[in-house]
């Protein structure tokens, strides 16, 4: 067996040489997990599963590391470090590299093994996940909780499906059927519902198992047809059920060391078409036995009560199974390898199916059936004689044990003859054509009651006597030995019986009942006459062997005599230890293959031709210690050699001291109880065992007593121990209270030196405090002065830089006014332009109006006419009026171009609204006053030119009103823009005020001398 060790490797090779599992076993290799910390620890492993190709499985450990393990590729890789424990896993997705993994805090994650990245992240459980189900097609999953089972869709890994029940119910499993879309729910109460996949509608309910044999069902395994349920739990009764019929249709009762059933598995088989035959049953000792659910036999088991199993799967081939170990290793099993020994060789060409009566063989009445080959009929004569050879079976028995008989072509004499020409049988059917030579009858029944008795008082101790290494061997050699000495009490006694059972045991470690029935075969038929002379040796065995000494080699025999060297001595050291100690495992076998092809005499020559194939070195030998090392140890002889030879002694010695006469032919055990074994002298055994059991109460009265004197002197001690101590305590305390005041009054010395210590350091710590005060002082002082100095310097660069800030501000503010005075000497320029170019349209507009006037003095004079020269003096009025007001428009326009302010456009609405208001009312005195004058002119025709000037100079007024007030518009806007900088520039605005009073008078000067000027020419 192959053991490898992951520690921290990532990656790496499953096994450095080919695995070869030995038959017994089947491991291929161990796997452990260890740690490299500075306390080195085994990672346990917690769950395990297959893909669906078989080849590779994944496992995953307590600390939440993942690996996959290639059994093909011969590899292992960490694929994932979850940080938490597993607690279900599954492999077999529809993506063959993801993988879902079960965490500890009750979620579900699918990880991809080959990029070994997150692919989705599932939760909605709110207890622990034990088991993962995936459909047939990878499609859908069914994960179980004890409160809650839920179906998730793996495509878009969303839930569709929740099971709730009542906390009172729970659930123990809900899982697909293989190939099916079939959902088996499994209750605590024993109900088990079947529902269909797409609808959850539910297909049919099993009904509840009798109550001869109820179980609380807690595992459940199903064939990979989905025809056959097997459930089990805390009992050893196993039922399963057929799904199609839907019934309760065997009860399978384990053996009495099955309590109780913890994990369930069907073996595949890749020709049984899915109806599987052989399941796998993990029982609470740790053991996973594997029967046959037809014949109900036991096939093999793996683990063992050291190396338990906590839980196995099966590949879905059928080639591996790995198991997770109790000590939290995994081991990988080669399923082959498990059932080389009970994989037969072909069956026999004709086999009897029926045994018929005697009348019926007598009319010649036979039924035959040919399973391969090609086989005639046997020709019938009057003795009914069949020239094949014909297995007849008991007419009590069924067909459960035909592998345990003798078939046509294993017949003892043909194996003779394959013994003769190879030497030795072949060692894959070796185990076979043993237990066909010996007739084993596999009485499971009477070695389970053997076997339920215990270990046998005698062999308690054994391993003291026999210190074996191997715990297992030693095991199943001392429950062998029990059932030998509880078969038969003389085994108890034996000494030698351990030496004699021990090369059988080691062969047949793994199957115990063959084992057993090995030996106690080999006791009845080879060791016959041997416990005649009990307690001592055998001496007629011994003698039968030294006659055929004496008879082929006297002067070997006479040198023994010369050297007082016994038949005890050279003979029965090789017949008690059937010659485990001089031979090799592989000479001990060819031996034995040819012991148990002859008669029992065949050993007892064994011996004869041991010592004259050896007379060489023994004639040599002179001392007793060389002929008791000679005998128990190994020589360089070929066993072949004394094969040969005790073939030649069994045909040339004489028959009178052969012992072919004095020992009974082979006689098998018989079938269903095991024979009674008597030959040995009664009383002798039953005084040893009295006498063995007077001694062994007395040694137990002894024991008691020297226990209860024990006892007394060990309370005795104990209380002088105690007094001892009490007076050893209370000198201490003697002696440590006189410490104690000692050590007080040098601490009170102390302390006054300490004290007076103190003062001075006190002392001197206030000077050292007032001189550091000073420093303090000087030095805040110091700091403070720097201070303010730095204070005034920032403030004397503040002011430098204030007013370097306000020189440029200054230079700046100058520019601007400069610029400023330019744009109102262009203002200014605009607007005289503008005002004379709106005086002269106004001027002409006078003129016009006084010409319309003269002409309509002079048609007053007309009654008839004066309404229409009063409409056309309204009208020229209006259209006076008019283009004033566009004039007036005209220069407020052209204001607000320049002055873009908000408050200066107010200012100039406002004032067009007031000039507006005062033009019409000027128009309407004017309007009234010419109609007055007209009716006056009308009257008095030549005191018209005082009121033709007034009006004039009246008419006059209106355009110096817009001119006074576009004057004082430009007041304003020059007082509002140089109001911002009236510090700087009063001087400017002084000058301006004035030139603006200049124009403002040059203006009404013009408006005055255009308005005399229609006087004049009135005149």
């Amino acid at each position: 067996m192959q053991s490898t060790d992951l520690g921290n490797k990532e990656s790496g090779k499953l096994w450095h040489r080919k695995p070869s599992p030995a038959a017994r076993d089947g491991i291929m290799v161990n796997i452990i997990h260890s740690s490299s910390h500075y306390l080195p620890q085994v990672l346990r492993f917690l769950n395990v599963a297959f893909d669906s190709s078989g080849d590779c499985l994944i496992a995953g450990d307590h600390q939440g590391n993942i690996y996959v393990f290639d059994l093909y590729g011969n590899r292992f890789n960490l694929v994932q470090r979850t940080a938490q424990a597993c607690t279900a896993l599954a492999f077999n997705l529809r993506r063959k590299s993801e993988f879902l993994v079960a965490l500890a805090d009750y979620s579900i994650k699918c990880f991809d093994s080959v990029t070994k990245e997150l692919v989705s992240w599932m939760r909605g459980h709110e207890s622990s996940v034990f088991s993962i189900s995936v459909h047939a097609s990878g499609r859908y999953a069914i994960t179980t909780s004890s409160d809650t089972a839920q179906l998730w869709d793996l495509d878009t890994f969303q839930r569709k499906r929740k099971l709730n029940i009542l906390q009172s119910v729970g659930i123990q499993k809900v899982f697909f059927l293989p190939l099916s879309n079939t959902i088996l729910s499994c209750f605590k109460d024993n109900s088990i519902f079947a529902w269909e996949c797409d609808t959850l509608s539910c297909k049919y309910q099993l009904p509840a198992p009798p109550e001869s044999s109820s179980v609380l069902y807690k595992v459940f395994a199903v064939t990979r047809d989905g025809r056959i349920l097997a459930a089990g739990g805390k009992s050893n009764h196993l039922h399963l059920w057929c799904l199609e019929a839907k019934q309760l249709f065997r009860i399978i009762q384990m053996p009495t060391k099955v309590r109780a059933i913890r994990h369930l598995e069907f073996l595949p088989d890749s020709f049984d078409a899915g109806s599987n035959q052989v399941l796998g049953v993990l029982s609470q000792d740790g053991i996973m036995r594997f029967v046959n659910i037809q014949t109900c036999k036991l096939l093999f088991e793996i683990g063992s009560l050291d190396e338990g199993i906590s839980s196995s799967v099966i590949s879905p081939h059928g080639r591996y199974i790995a198991s997770i170990m109790e000590n939290g290793s995994l081991n990988i099993y080669s399923v082959q390898t498990l059932t080389q020994e009970i994989n037969k060789p072909p069956p026999p060409l004709v086999k009897v199916i029926e045994d018929l009566p005697k009348s019926k063989l007598n009319s010649g009445g036979l039924k035959m059936k040919v399973t391969s080959g090609r086989v005639q009929r046997p020709a019938k004569s009057r003795e009914n004689k069949i020239q094949a050879r014909i297995l007849k079976q008991d007419l009590t028995g069924n067909f459960e044990n035909k592998e345990n008989e003798v078939s046509d072509g294993l017949n003892k004499k043909r194996l003779q003859i394959l013994l003769k020409g190879y030497g030795e049988y072949p060692m894959k059917y070796r185990m076979f054509i043993w237990r066909s030579l010996l007739q084993l009858p596999e009485n499971h029944t009477a070695f389970s009651s053997l076997v339920d008795k215990g270990v046998h008082v005698a062999f308690l101790n054994l391993q003291k006597k026999y210190p074996i290494k191997s715990r297992k061997l030693l095991r199943v050699l001392q429950r062998t030995l029990s059932a030998l000495a509880h078969w038969s009490a003389i085994f108890s006694d034996t000494p030698y019986l351990p030496l004699l059972a021990f090369p059988f045991v080691k062969l047949f470690q793994n199957n115990q009942l063959i084992c057993f029935e090995v030996v106690a075969t080999l006791i009845i038929n080879w060791c016959q006459h041997w416990f005649e002379y009990f307690p001592n040796p055998p001496i007629n065995i011994l003698s039968m062997i030294e006659n055929v000494l004496a008879f082929h080699d006297k002067e070997l025999l006479q040198h023994f005599i010369d050297h007082d060297i016994t038949s005890q001595l050279y003979a029965w050291p090789l017949l008690e230890t059937v010659f485990s100690e001089v031979l090799t495992r592989e000479e001990w076998l060819k031996l034995f293959d040819n012991v148990f092809s002859n008669h029992p005499s065949f050993l007892l020559m064994t011996v004869v031709a041991y010592n004259t194939c050896s007379r060489a070195p023994l004639l040599n030998c002179s001392l007793r210690d060389d002929f008791e090392y000679f005998f128990h140890h190994r020589n360089n002889l070929d066993i072949s050699v004394v094969i040969r030879e005790v073939y030649h002694l069994m045909d040339t010695t004489p028959t009178d001291i052969h012992p072919n006469g004095k020992l009974d032919a082979f006689v098998a055990l018989t079938k269903g109880q095991y024979p009674v074994f008597n030959q040995y002298p009664k009383f002798i055994v039953d005084y040893q065992t009295q006498e063995r059991e007077r001694i062994r109460n007395d040694e137990l009265d002894f024991l008691r007593e020297r226990q209860m004197v024990e006892d007394m002197q060990a309370e005795v001690d104990q209380q002088r121990v105690e007094d001892e101590a009490w007076y050893q305590k209370q000198e201490l305390l003697c002696k440590a209270e006189e410490t104690r005041r000692e050590m007080l009054l040098q601490e009170e010395e102390k302390m006054v030196q300490q004290r007076q210590r103190l003062a001075s350091v006190k002392r001197e710590l206030r000077a050292k405090e007032m001189h550091l005060q000073d420093a303090t002082r000087r030095r805040f002082l110091k700091l403070q002065q720097d201070q303010r100095e730095m204070e005034l310097r920032r403030l004397n660069d503040e002011i430098e830089r204030k007013v370097h800030m306000r020189d440029q501000e200054i230079a700046t503010t100058a520019k601007d006014l400069e610029m400023r005075h330019l744009e109102l000497e262009s203002q200014k320029r605009l607007y005289e332009k503008l005002i004379e170019e709106n005086l002269a349209e106004a001027e002409q507009a006078c003129l016009n109006a006084d010409w319309r006037i003269q002409a309509l003095h002079k048609q007053r004079c007309d009654d008839l006419q004066r309404n229409a020269c009063y409409q056309e003096v309204a009208k020229l009025l209006r259209e006076n009026r008019r283009k004033e007001t566009e004039v007036l428009n005209a220069m407020v326009g052209e204001g607000a171009k320049k002055w873009e302010e908000a408050q200066e456009k107010d200012f100039h609405l406002k004032s067009e609204k007031k000039a507006s208001a005062l033009s019409d009312a000027s128009r309407k005195w004017f309007l009234e006053k010419e109609l007055d004058d007209a009716l006056e002119h009308a009257e008095h025709p030549y005191n018209t030119v005082p009121r033709c000037q007034s009006g004039q100079a009246d008419s006059g007024y209106v355009p110096r009103t817009s001119q006074l007030k576009d004057s004082s518009e430009v007041d304003s806007s020059t007082h509002i823009s140089l109001n911002q900088r009236r510090v700087q520039w009063d001087t400017m605005e002084q000058d301006l005020m004035e030139r603006v009073r200049n124009l403002r008078q040059r203006l009404t000067a013009q408006a005055r001398n255009r308005c005399r000027t229609p006087h004049l020419l009135a005149t």
